[in-house]
């Protein structure tokens, strides 16, 4: 449904670093870079931009869908690696529904960052 979402941060430096290694383990990467923002995404197609300004006053929560409950995890271990703060480590959350395995960490802005994986493993 969604085609990309972008949003602020204070030093755009600082989140281009967290999320580069934060996303590695999902296949995201840097796909478009200009002076005023950085894309995150597979091939040529940016889906997650960040460009430096004030960031919201709110903190917000941004899920990435993977394909495996392995790369949950890795992403969670990158993200605290890169410095992000743990908010739920990988596991299933049976309150949204019995097969949601998903992480959670808080970036260098306060954002809830998560990766999820909806599918039944063994």
């Amino acid at each position: 449904m969604l085609d990309h979402i972008g949003f602020s941060v204070r030093n755009l430096a600082v989140s281009r670093k967290f999320y580069l290694s934060a996303l590695a383990p999902l296949g995201l990467g840097i796909v478009m870079e200009g002076p005023y923002g950085v894309g995150f995404g597979r091939g040529h197609k940016p889906a997650f931009w960040l460009s430096e300004g004030e960031a919201p006053t709110s903190p917000l929560h941004v899920a990435f869908a993977v394909e495996t409950r392995a790369e949950v995890d890795a992403f969670h271990a990158a993200a605290l690696a890169a410095g992000g703060k743990d908010n739920g480590g990988p596991g299933l959350r049976h309150h949204y529904h019995p097969t949601y395995y998903g992480a959670f960490a808080i970036d260098p802005d306060g954002h809830n960052i998560e990766a999820v994986c909806h599918r039944a493993e063994p």
